[in-house]
């Protein structure tokens, strides 16, 4: 996905001069990771591995959220919903890739790659909006305590995820109408492991000037607008913990937002050493698999940070598996 430095566009004259080889298009050729032929076997099943935990990492989650009501708080509501979109986010693109490398197939239908670009764009936009959400949410426990319990009512935290589907449902909705009316050329190959709007928009012989204005105003908005309000967010919390006297309530403080700053941190640097500082159009390799990072690392690491620097999950798991102890006896 492109957010401020798109690919290069080709001109209009290049546009009409491919589009005397323009042709129906009725599938996309995914050219995949750069890896060598006798490499995919150990990559798919590296892959693989990484996939399915990233799937039971994340229903983990959701299973001792939903089984333990110590966890019936606003901070795992968000993450409980965070770990429903890793799953999903994953499962756009890498069963696809899996296939590929399998069968050594790469095509792809044009209905197909359609779908996966919407859903791509709209589980990124919901992460996004989650992660600000539970910024806020940290916000609200460390600089306003007294007024927590108040202000992050059922009410609020059921509104501000029901607006992160709609805003990030609308983003996605609104790329993929713009794509379709674009006519694309006899060259099909996508230079990627899924189906990325701007590796898209390269193949296009139409004007995809409207197109890149859409994602330039969706960077801003799903992109700049949350990752400003989470750094607020931060810097109010750190001058907090600043006027904490003791060096107890210092690490308690650190303790209730460490998992999810390292998440933050994981997830926005990667998009933005991608995006923000490209590589070359010599590098292209470099830039797919830095986008393996945010895809598919991103999603399997969420599990470990929650778990492993969590004590509430810690002490949650710990209630499981003594609870499913019980029952096997």
């Amino acid at each position: 996905m492109c957010f401020f430095h798109c690919p290069f566009i080709p001109s209009r004259q290049e546009r009409s001069m491919k589009r005397e080889n323009q042709s129906s298009m009725s599938e996309f050729l995914l050219l995949g990771l750069p890896i060598r032929p006798e490499q995919q076997g150990m990559f798919f099943a590296l892959f693989l591995g990484v996939y399915l935990t990233t799937v039971l990492g994340n229903l983990l989650i959701l299973l001792l959220i939903r089984l333990d009501a110590r966890l019936y708080t606003p901070m795992y509501f968000f993450l409980s919903h965070l770990a429903l979109t890793d799953i999903s986010f994953s499962s756009v693109t890498v069963p696809k890739m899996l296939i590929n490398m399998q069968t050594q197939g790469q095509s792809i239908p044009y209905a197909g790659c359609i779908t996966q670009m919407y859903f791509f764009i709209f589980f990124t936009g919901l992460d996004d909006f989650l992660l600000t959400s539970m910024a806020y949410d940290r916000y609200m426990a460390i600089c306003h305590p007294l007024h927590y319990t108040t202000v992050m009512g059922q009410g609020l935290c059921t509104l501000l995820v029901t607006v992160s589907w709609i805003l990030s449902c609308a983003n996605a909705l609104c790329h993929t109408l713009l794509l379709t009316r674009l006519s694309f050329c006899a060259d099909h190959s996508i230079p990627h492991f899924f189906c990325d709007l701007g590796a898209l928009l390269k193949l296009s012989c139409s004007d995809t000037s409207l197109n890149e204005l859409a994602i330039f105003t969706a960077g801003v908005a799903d992109i700049i607008l949350p990752l400003v309000c989470i750094l607020i967010s931060y810097g109010h919390i750190g001058a907090t913990i600043l006027k904490v006297p003791s060096t107890k309530g210092i690490c308690k403080a650190l303790s209730t937002c460490g998992s999810h700053l390292s998440v933050v941190s994981l997830y926005y640097g990667t998009i933005i050493g991608l995006y923000f500082f490209p590589s070359s159009s010599t590098s292209r390799d470099k830039s797919t698999i830095a986008s393996v990072m945010y895809t598919v690392v991103t999603p399997l690491l969420n599990p470990f940070i929650y778990s492993l620097r969590n004590r509430d999950m810690k002490r949650a798991l710990e209630r499981l598996l003594h609870r499913a102890k019980v029952l096997s006896q």
